[in-house]
């Protein structure tokens, strides 16, 4: 029991949270790229909706390399991506004709310098904004990934750690500007606030979206003394509707909540406001600075409400196992999953599959990435 709120911490995966209709496309099939982009790069902080196999080499129990996970990435294999293939990340990559896949910083295979150059993932599932996240799941802290990213832009050296930032200038004449892609805070929230008492013993749940923010705002400014300028960042979904919060809830007090869990939900859109304020007050003070707010509450509601609308025929439970507990190392090659995952929102309890993960990486594209081009 002492893993399963850090693995709640995929709930930022619901991504999936996006006014698109996913369309009849095999999901596996390449995206359409974008034509003459000026993104040379794409590196990605945060959580498990973002990592790629961190994780894979920590004494953690927050990890996913192993099956079925990785049932439809290409080659079959579980790569450490919580999902049944690729992720938010890869799919951006991809269509931005940067690369194929987004290789995670830590698996000790990234050896070529212009390969990471082109972008790398350097998050890591079960972390969140509060170092005690992190250190309880055994897992990088976000410091740590900065870390990291300082030590990447140390190995390619100055000439290109200034393309990869913003220093160079493109044949359009236009600034060559990397994405900064964050997708963290909902572990804070599910692992130190609701699932434990400590968190609420000592803040009302205000003061604790405060800290949140607090370390937030330090890690994008560490990010821009790097010389991170387009930045794109993710508020929390609505977390009361994630398959393995109701069944927590159910486990405290039975029967099953019936529909989302209204305290949970009202807080994450309290905490995504007071994000949108950060952000903008975090651009005007910073010369240069795109901090883009991407919203994945709003359309989440409504993915979970009328599932058909984009395709799926379930968004209340997962894949994997009955899909209402099941995830990290409960969801094993010993437990039975469903015949067509691109059916399904949710891969496991907490994070989605494939198609999920396509349709927001075609979301982020228009309603996020192009905004860059601004």
């Amino acid at each position: 029991m002492a893993h399963v709120p850090t693995l709640a911490a995929s709930i930022l995966a619901v991504l999936a949270a996006v006014h698109l209709i996913v369309t009849a496309t095999a999901d596996d099939a390449p995206l359409p790229r974008v034509k003459k982009s000026d993104i040379p790069a794409v590196f990605a902080f945060g959580d498990s909706t973002l990592d790629t196999g961190n994780n894979n080499i920590l004494n953690t129990a927050v990890r996913a390399d192993h099956a079925p996970y990785g049932r439809e990435f290409p080659g079959g294999a579980p790569t450490g991506r919580f999902s049944d293939g690729k992720l938010l990340g890869d799919y951006l990559v991809e269509v931005l004709g940067i690369k194929d896949l987004l290789p995670p910083y830590r698996s000790g295979e990234l050896t070529d310098a212009a390969e990471a150059a082109t972008g790398v993932c350097f998050a890591s599932a079960g972390s969140g904004l509060d170092d005690a996240t992190a250190t309880n799941a055994r897992v990088a802290t976000f410091a740590s990934q900065l870390g990291d990213f300082r030590e990447l832009l140390g190995r390619i050296g100055a000439q290109k750690a200034g393309k990869v930032c913003d220093l160079i200038r493109s044949r359009a004449g236009r600034y060559r500007k990397s994405v900064f892609l964050v997708s963290v805070g909902t572990n804070d929230m599910m692992m130190n606030y609701y699932m434990l008492p400590s968190g609420r013993s000592k803040y009302t749940i205000d003061q604790y979206h405060d800290l949140l923010i607090g370390k937030l705002r330090s890690y994008i400014q560490s990010l821009y003394g790097l010389g991170a300028r387009r930045m794109l960042v993710a508020g929390l979904p609505p977390v009361g509707c994630l398959p393995l919060q109701l069944t927590m809830a159910e486990l405290r007090q039975p029967p099953r909540p019936q529909g989302c869990i209204k305290e949970q939900n009202t807080a994450a859109e309290s905490y995504n406001a007071k994000l949108r304020r950060m952000l903008t007050e975090f651009q005007s003070a910073s010369p240069g600075a795109r901090a883009v707010y991407a919203d994945i509450y709003t359309s989440l509601l409504d993915m979970v409400d009328h599932p058909d609308k984009y395709g799926f025929v379930e968004a209340s439970k997962g894949c994997c196992g009955t899909g209402l507990l099941e995830m990290g190392p409960l969801c094993t090659d010993l437990v039975p999953t469903c015949a067509t995952p691109s059916q399904f929102m949710f891969w496991d309890s907490v994070h989605p599959t494939q198609a999920t993960y396509r349709a927001v990486a075609e979301h982020f594209l228009h309603a996020n990435i192009l905004r860059f081009d601004n």
